[in-house]
């Protein structure tokens, strides 16, 4: 029999993009799909049949001698399919960890960097369609959006010294690691005074922070990140820009779309605001100026090079091609709605109001993101 060998979230993502066409064969019970799945291939090659199945009878439904990733929770089951599927001439490789692996991955991808950086680093959070960065100038380093898994932030350090995280809004669909990052380093964590409030019922926050407000500049070595305050997705939303060159827009600004203004109860009045933040980039920023966002929903969003971003004057965006501020509202009632329950308590960890063990916290997390409006 074929010895089955593994494959780890960081291959796979690698073998994906490359063009390989891989199966990705999920064992679990079809419900446990509505928290989450491999979806980076083709629907045609997401398949999902029982582990307890496939040891019965051998017959996924895919092409004999297919290179298949299989994967369940944790990555146990996964190892006993695989093999059979490898003794039944299958390129059987089970995803290393499973799911809960999955969830955590974060990919790392070199953005082209103006002259004031030496490195600007997009790091992917692929499950959750999630995006943090990290800045580099002058032996120093920067950080924003990070999840609570910033393995891959430390290790991009490469020497540099950290000397800030930011958050650019309190997240609702991860929990961030911007405090402790920053708690870590000794270093301070940016976030606007307005998101250190619960929004549902104004009970202040319990994280430790150094408010930032629009205006203010921020140097990483040679670099200046000037803090715009950009409401709307949330009342403490802002934005990082870096001169002309690019701006770390958060949910405020995706490459398709515009950052729900419904998650904190206050869609008519959140609405207006967002409305007039996008008025303000789109008469104060260049068209050039390369917008790289925290989320996207989907691979269309992605560059020739699987980085997500781009210009200001050349994104596909249709709200933020809308000049009327009524049709504007009638674009965003359209596709407002309901959004996950775990929000609102993500949203309470990340102010400090709560804490979760690891555990909960991935429950809570599992997922693509849903921040913003189609």
């Amino acid at each position: 029999m074929r010895v089955s060998l593994e494959i780890t979230p960081e291959k796979l993502v690698e073998a994906v993009e490359s063009g390989e066409e891989i199966h990705v064969l999920d064992v679990r019970a079809p419900q446990r799909l509505a928290t989450g799945k491999i979806d980076i291939v083709p629907e045609e090659r997401f398949h999902n049949v029982r582990g307890s199945e496939l040891l019965a009878r051998a017959d996924p439904g895919i092409p004999r001698g297919a290179h298949v990733a299989v994967v369940c929770g944790l990555g146990n089951d996964s190892r006993r399919v695989a093999a059979h599927l490898a003794s039944h001439g299958y390129r059987a490789e089970s995803v290393v960890g499973g799911m809960a692996a999955w969830n955590r991955t974060v990919i790392a991808r070199e953005l082209e960097a103006p002259p004031e950086l030496d490195r600007l680093v997009q790091l992917d959070r692929i499950a959750k369609g999630a995006l943090g960065y990290l800045l580099v100038s002058g032996g120093e380093a920067f950080v924003v959006d990070p999840p609570r898994f910033v393995e891959a932030y430390e290790g991009g350090l490469l020497g540099a010294r950290l000397v800030g995280v930011a958050d650019t809004h309190a997240h609702a669909d991860y929990i961030s690691g911007g405090e402790a990052l920053a708690r870590a380093h000794d270093v301070p964590y940016y976030l606007h005074p307005a998101d250190a409030i619960y929004p549902y019922d104004g009970t202040p926050g319990a994280l430790r922070f150094k408010p930032v407000v629009g205006g203010e500049r921020l140097r990483v070595g040679r670099a200046t990140l000037e803090v715009v305050h950009t409401p709307g997705h949330t009342e403490g939303s802002v934005t990082y820009r870096c001169g002309d060159a690019f701006a770390l827009t958060g949910d405020f600004l995706f490459v398709g779309s515009v950052g729900r203004p419904d998650l904190g109860g206050k869609t008519e009045e959140w609405t207006k605001v967002l409305f007039e933040s996008l008025r303000r980039a789109k008469r104060d920023w260049p068209v050039s100026i390369r917008i790289y966002p925290a989320h996207y929903g989907s691979a269309a969003e992605r560059a020739f090079d699987h980085t997500v971003g781009g210009a200001l004057g050349e994104i596909e965006n249709e709200p933020l091609r809308i000049d009327d501020a009524g049709r504007f509202a009638a674009w965003i009632r359209a596709r407002a709605g309901k959004f996950p329950d775990a929000y609102r308590r993500i949203k309470a960890i990340n102010i400090g109001l709560e804490s979760v063990e690891d555990e909960v916290a991935d429950e809570l997390e599992s997922g693509r993101n849903e921040c913003a409006l189609k």
